[in-house]
């Protein structure tokens, strides 16, 4: 069976469904041939020593950047057939970031930056805070919604950054050393409230990590060596 035909079986199947992914930079091939299947709901993390290939994986599932070969679904919907536009507006709606560095406008409180990419999208404005009031409240800083990223501890920052990855109701969220610049006690919160918004949310959630504890907690734990997945974890077979 072809790398197309198993896509076309996985297209439906799957939350992300990506098939046969090559990416180069220049002369040096940094992803040889990836595929990779994510169920809905299910907390994935993605492991191996720097220069595997692991960020260049998840900027392409994410849009980011787009491959040199192979071909990539998400929530259905395959993306290889989006022009520049709609390919934008796909990862707007369908898709939520979390960065190790915050990347939080300065100037804005916190919900003011999480409602940012419901605005983007052009959401009702009423409804759109409503929306990040309740995320607010799940990610218990309610009390801190009027505050600048300045006033806010790492932590704190963090939990906004993910509440604004949630305010369009994202099909996945991707999320790139998310604990990597904070302390281990907030690193050790963050890590369980990924948990608590698949509980709360069935929410699809894919890290790149180096972080053991963060890795070793996910569903299913992917290793990645010279732009190859080389094994998969399940948590059920540890």
């Amino acid at each position: 069976m072809t790398e197309l035909t198993n896509f076309a079986l996985n297209l439906y199947k799957f939350m992300i469904a990506a098939s046969g992914i090559y990416k180069s930079y220049g002369t040096l091939e940094v992803l040889k041939g990836v595929s990779l299947n994510i169920n809905k709901g299910e907390i994935v993390s993605i492991t191996g020593a720097s220069g595997a290939g692991k960020s260049t994986l998840l900027h392409i599932l994410s849009t980011l950047d787009k491959p040199d070969a192979g071909n990539i679904a998400i929530d259905g919907i395959d993306l290889g057939k989006l022009d520049d536009k709609k390919l934008s507006d796909f990862r707007n709606r369908k898709i939520g970031f979390v960065f190790q560095f915050h990347h939080l406008l300065p100037e804005f409180t916190a919900i003011e930056n999480i409602c940012i990419p419901a605005f983007i999208a052009r959401k009702n404005t009423k409804a759109t805070r409503s929306r990040a009031i309740e995320l607010l409240e799940l990610l218990k800083m309610k009390d801190r919604m009027d505050h600048k990223p300045s006033e806010l501890s790492g932590g704190e920052q963090q939990r906004v950054a993910i509440a604004r990855a949630l305010i369009n109701e994202p099909a996945v969220i991707m999320a790139d050393e998310p604990s990597g610049n904070l302390d281990s006690v907030n690193a050790k919160q963050l890590h369980h409230l990924f948990f608590e918004l698949r509980q709360a949310l069935n929410q699809t959630i894919l890290i790149v990590t180096h972080n053991e504890e963060l890795a070793e907690m996910a569903d299913r734990r992917i290793f990645m060596r010279d732009g190859l997945i080389f094994d998969h974890e399940h948590k059920d077979a540890q």
